[in-house]
């Protein structure tokens, strides 16, 4: 997958090509059926296909003060989830002020038509771009009949009632039900960060953890996790806390993970921390041995959860 960083639309990107338009925070199950049907057309019409996003989120720029907001993935982990749908291009668009006065009858004729050769268009079923959200359906359609290309709207796309959507995964996340979010995005929520020095409290009980700081946005509501940790090209069993130990005064709010038969030396090492399933809270305890007796528990509860083979995406 190519990826283009722009907003220079004066050159053909593409001679004739199947466009999707929208954000694709978390590319979730619903985000990966808009990508089969845009591949499945591309090779039907011998056409490029083109994933057009934005960067950074618009309500980043239209909203800047909204700090509920989070991203569920960074820019990164987008690109490598969306190149994971055979996608031959993908055109991140800097999103401005300036940007966002743009008509959507100038985005397509500048941008879909005169850049990328627009043959077939694919948008989920609520989304709308463009000053005002012009860019709907009755509008793209209008569009395609002047300018030649098709336009097909998906139906809203869900499993077994719940419906796919960016903002659902944010609440469950949020709540610590990673277990739902995983039907969802169809894999568990990853978080990457880079091991740092903490407290060092996990190694004076015996446990000792690898602290994370990392640039994700949403992360899991405190509480313990089953997770799998990628690092060092392994793949490992672990248990993560998030939050702050109130057994222990004076503590910020971490992200800790205590790897599974593991001893090697982490600092400064890059790891991505999936998360399986929540097992408990964040609570304090009476005194240290109280905590430690827990964290053993704990400890044989992820092995059992993580034995069990849930899995860590669906498809």
């Amino acid at each position: 997958m190519r990826t283009i960083i722009t907003n220079d639309f004066s050159h053909p990107l593409a001679e004739r090509s199947v466009v999707t338009i929208g954000n694709f925070d978390g590319v979730h199950r619903g985000h990966r059926e808009i990508f089969r049907q845009v591949t499945e057309r591309a090779r039907e019409l011998s056409a490029t296909s083109v994933v057009v996003t934005f960067s950074p989120h618009p309500l980043r720029v239209l909203q800047p003060d909204n700090r509920r907001f989070c991203l569920i993935t960074t820019d990164e982990q987008k690109r490598e989830l969306i190149a994971e749908n055979d996608i031959d291009l993908l055109l991140v668009i800097p999103f401005t002020r300036e940007f966002a006065a743009v008509t959507a009858e100038d985005f397509v004729r500048r941008v879909l038509h005169a850049c990328l050769g627009v043959r077939f268009l694919v948008i989920g079923h609520d989304y709308a771009f463009g000053r005002g959200r012009e860019g709907n359906e009755p509008f793209l359609v209008q569009m395609g009949q002047e300018l030649a290309f098709d336009v097909k709207v998906l139906e809203p796309v869900g499993d077994g009632g719940m419906l796919f959507s960016s903002s659902v995964v944010r609440r469950l996340v949020a709540d610590g039900a990673v277990v739902d979010a995983l039907q969802i995005l169809g894999r568990c929520h990853r978080v990457c960060g880079q091991v740092v020095h903490g407290r060092e409290i996990g190694r004076s009980l015996g446990f000792p953890t690898a602290n994370i700081v990392t640039h994700n946005e949403l992360i899991p509501g405190d509480g313990v996790y089953a997770v799998w940790v990628s690092v060092l090209g392994e793949l490992l069993m672990g248990a993560c806390s998030i939050g702050i130990n109130p057994t222990f005064e004076g503590g910020r709010h971490t992200i800790e993970v205590f790897l599974f038969d593991f001893s090697s030396d982490l600092y400064g090492q890059d790891v991505v921390v999936h998360f399986v399933e929540k097992i408990r809270d964040i609570i304090r305890f009476p005194d240290v041995s109280a905590l430690v007796s827990q964290i053993s528990a704990d400890v044989a509860s992820v092995r059992r959860i993580l034995a069990a083979g849930l899995p860590m995406e669906k498809r």
